[in-house]
């Protein structure tokens, strides 16, 4: 199987694009992941306004204008400005045989220093869930995380009753480090998370 990022002219440095503007690909077996764009606008909203109800219980609450191409376009604003900050890398999840959209991955809150750390969100469209394509995806994101970016510990958090996210997590690797109450406002209520990590050292990377 032949994974890893497809490289420029120089290798990719902490969020500069490659010379021409291209941009990194992350390519695994049966899944792809790449930076989002404005073309991406109407198979987003198709895809998160199908999964309303499946995606509810576990992220924040929405607001009024989540769907529209004016807030999408500011997305992408504020994606663009923290991957030049170094500070987050979101990535869009299509599967190989036909780009169809599947869902994302962000690493956020990225910490340098003494830290060398990150946090893993994932949402994966209703249509989509319990087909391998998150595990698929993770699997390939990890060697970004560890290998570019040069992190030492990417950290995940889920709600208690989150099974598929729990297996999800455990199937890449992450060990399970604790208990944080009423952690995040999740659906408006706060919500106590597991908290799980995983360090450079312990990752199987291939």
């Amino acid at each position: 199987m032949k994974t890893g990022i497809k490289q420029g002219p120089i290798a990719f440095m902490r969020g500069l694009t490659f010379p021409g503007g291209q941009q990194p690909v992350i390519e695994g077996e049966n899944v792809y992941l790449r930076y989002p764009r404005i073309a991406d606008f109407a198979g987003w909203a198709r895809l998160r306004a199908m999964s309303r109800q499946f995606l509810t219980p576990w992220e924040p609450v929405w607001a009024d204008d989540e769907l529209t191409r004016g807030a999408f376009r500011r997305r992408l604003k504020r994606y663009h400005k923290e991957t030049r900050l170094d500070s987050a890398y979101v990535f869009f999840v299509l599967r190989k045989s036909d780009h169809a959209l599947l869902g994302g991955c962000t690493l956020s809150n990225v910490r340098r220093g003494v830290t060398q750390g990150c946090t893993l969100g994932y949402w994966i469209g209703a249509p989509y869930a319990r087909q391998g394509h998150m595990s698929d995806a993770l699997k390939v994101l990890l060697p970004f995380v560890f290998r570019t970016l040069g992190l030492h510990r990417v950290e995940a958090a889920c709600l208690t009753a989150n099974d598929a996210s729990k297996a999800l997590l455990a199937r890449a690797g992450f060990r399970q480090e604790g208990l944080a109450r009423r952690y995040l406002l999740i659906n408006g209520v706060w919500s106590d998370h597991l908290l799980f990590a995983l360090l450079a050292d312990e990752a199987q990377l291939g």
